[in-house]
């Protein structure tokens, strides 16, 4: 068992894969010689070749319906786009095609595609390489959206989407590529889709989060803890669908509920808890649900970005303020 990055997960589970099942391939730009960007599937032409490790023009709007045509002939093909804010120009081929093909199809077809983006902000990037376009995704009929918030995570969730046979949006927070090692054993182990992961128990609050904000909360919560407040963490994971039970379960033990989010506040992933709270969870509630977001406009250039970003102090002033409503 080897202790790895996020990003070296990445690679593990996409090379995993490639040798169980020679119907996995991988494309985008650079991704070859290159081994991508964040050097995510380096190593991996050198394995398998050019036939299944595909260097891609500039064109998302081409690598989106290249994976398409691929995986409707019986293919898995795993898509990378350098950054989140390049797969606008795929969005088409993904939301009126990938997403739509078995009901198109009446289930004659379908598409098990992967479709990978760095994502969020906290590198310092350039406009168009930090957006949070997680509800964008979810709000589309047909895909599913999953976002890892560590490298054992990112393994088994990652292996969990190629082999399912509708298509993956597969965001992985760039942020904390590198930032924390964990041991993983490749030993092929999916994870399971569509449920949240409940990272620590509380009765007094649940946090929920996804990405790369787990690790500020997490933190948050061992400091609370060590005041007597036990906080119950919740890493969301599968972004949609949506696992409401487990925080349906998590509020009506606490009675209090703070989510924490990158992406901009406005019909958001967690404006959509927020309102499932209220329509289902009301009794249960004893204080009002809070949102800590990214604020409604472009992340900013690294001077301002840490200020869009929800801080330490921002979650912290959150979790007060619902901890001590009466």
């Amino acid at each position: 068992m080897a202790e790895i990055t996020l990003v070296e997960a990445i690679t593990l589970a996409l090379a995993h894969e490639m040798k169980q099942d020679k119907d996995v391939v991988v494309l985008g730009e650079d991704i070859g010689a290159n081994g991508g960007v964040f050097r995510a599937t380096d190593g991996l032409l050198e394995t398998y070749g050019p036939e299944r490790v595909l260097d891609t023009p500039l064109a998302e709007a081409m690598i989106a319906g290249l994976s398409i045509g691929m995986a409707a002939q019986g293919m898995k093909p795993v898509a990378e786009f350098q950054f989140e804010g390049f797969i606008y120009p795929a969005m088409n081929q993904i939301c009126n095609h990938a997403a739509r093909i078995r009901n198109r199809t009446r289930g004659r077809l379908s598409c098990p595609a992967v479709f990978r983006a760095p994502w969020g902000g906290g590198i310092h990037a350039p406009e168009h390489h930090s957006d949070s376009p997680e509800a964008l995704f979810a709000h589309t009929p047909g895909l599913r959206v999953v976002i890892p918030s560590s490298p054992a995570r990112a393994y088994g969730l990652l292996l969990a989407s190629i082999r399912d046979p509708d298509p993956v949006i597969f965001f992985e927070p760039k942020r904390i590529y590198r930032l924390v090692k964990q041991n993983v054993e490749d030993n092929g182990e999916a994870l399971p889709l569509d449920r949240a992961f409940v990272l620590s128990e509380g009765d007094d609050l649940t946090l929920v989060t996804w990405g790369a904000l787990v690790h500020e909360c997490s933190a948050i919560v061992n400091a609370y803890h060590k005041q007597g407040v036990n906080i119950e963490l919740i890493d969301l994971a599968t972004i949609s669908p949506i696992d409401f039970d487990t925080i349906a379960e998590s509020v009506a033990k606490t009675g209090r509920c703070v989510i924490v989010q990158e992406a901009p506040q406005t019909c958001s992933v967690g404006s959509e808890i927020a309102a499932c709270l209220a329509e289902q969870c009301l009794t249960d509630l004893e204080a009002p649900v809070v949102r800590v977001s990214g604020y409604d406009t472009v992340m900013p250039f690294l001077k301002l970005e840490k200020s869009y970003l929800p801080s330490v102090d921002r979650i912290k002033a959150s979790i007060d303020e619902v901890l001590e409503y009466a």
